[in-house]
């Protein structure tokens, strides 16, 4: 088995950014979900189920001081990473409360009009991560903005096979993973429970339970009429809490991935 694709996604619901080489720290990915929209009054997160616009908002590192912003019909936004303790905002993601730094009014007023909508722009630093739920992780294990666990897996065979259920490609990045494994029979990361990536080891945790966000082609943002993948997913994946498909990780420590290195189930 092989590590095929790495993605990165630097703002939660942004667009996905394929990399042959990442670094991992204490959050998961180096620099993934680490930028959130968040409804201006409210505080809460903004993603694609509501807004599938956010699939086209490309948000790219530039170096590690800033983020690059930039969207079909929008000006390129370069925005200095906050301080860490400095213009707090009080945000939530699903039922987590917590305060993060605000990237400031031109990055909100850049989101704003992209979005139709008031949004803030805020940031996680690393001294900030959030517990992962302590039914799956020990005390200290982190994770960013992502919607629960630090890393996503999903082998490339699961996704061969649903295509073919469905009757036409679809495009991997529908599913956000941050890590591909080819070389396994389908769905063989269902059994899996601690495997190893180059030097890096990992627990798989939870099976992933899917929302509306794979019915959005991240090409042109539009949502499929027919519910696919997931009417096709209900009928073969369905189970208690949800639709699943893909595997929740929590690594054991820090590293670095690269696409070619090999995969080793350990357990």
């Amino acid at each position: 088995m092989r590590l095929t694709s790495l993605y990165r996604y630097p703002l939660k619901s942004g667009s996905a950014e394929s990399l042959d080489i990442a670094h991992c720290d204490d959050l998961g990915l180096t620099g993934d979900r680490r930028w959130m929209a968040v409804d201006a009054d409210s505080g809460k997160f903004m993603t694609q189920r509501a807004l599938p616009q956010m699939a086209l908002l490309d948000a790219r590192w530039a170096g590690t001081e800033a983020l690059r912003l930039s969207a079909p019909g929008m000006e390129t936004l370069l925005v200095p990473v906050p301080g860490a303790d400095g213009a707090l905002r009080g945000v939530t993601i699903w039922r987590e409360l917590l305060q993060a730094p605000d990237a400031g009014d031109a990055a909100a007023a850049w989101l704003t009009h992209l979005l139709g909508r008031p949004a803030r722009l805020v940031y996680l630093p690393t001294s900030r991560g959030i517990q992962v739920d302590p039914a799956y992780a020990a005390p200290g294990e982190l994770t960013a903005f992502s919607d629960g666990f630090p890393f996503l897996l999903i082998g490339q065979a699961s996704l061969d096979d649903l295509c073919a259920r469905i009757g036409r490609p679809l495009d991997m990045r529908r599913f956000r993973p941050n890590l591909v494994v080819s070389g396994a029979e389908p769905y063989a990361e269902d059994g899996w429970r601690r495997i190893r990536i180059g030097d890096m080891r990992f627990r798989v945790v939870k099976p992933c339970s899917r929302c509306a966000i794979p019915t959005i082609d991240p090409n042109t943002a539009i949502r499929s009429e027919d519910r696919e993948p997931l009417a096709t997913l209900m009928t073969y994946r369905k189970g208690e809490g949800g639709v699943f498909f893909g595997q929740n990780l929590i690594a054991e420590g820090p590293g670095t991935l690269a696409t070619g290195m090999p995969v080793e189930r350990l357990d």
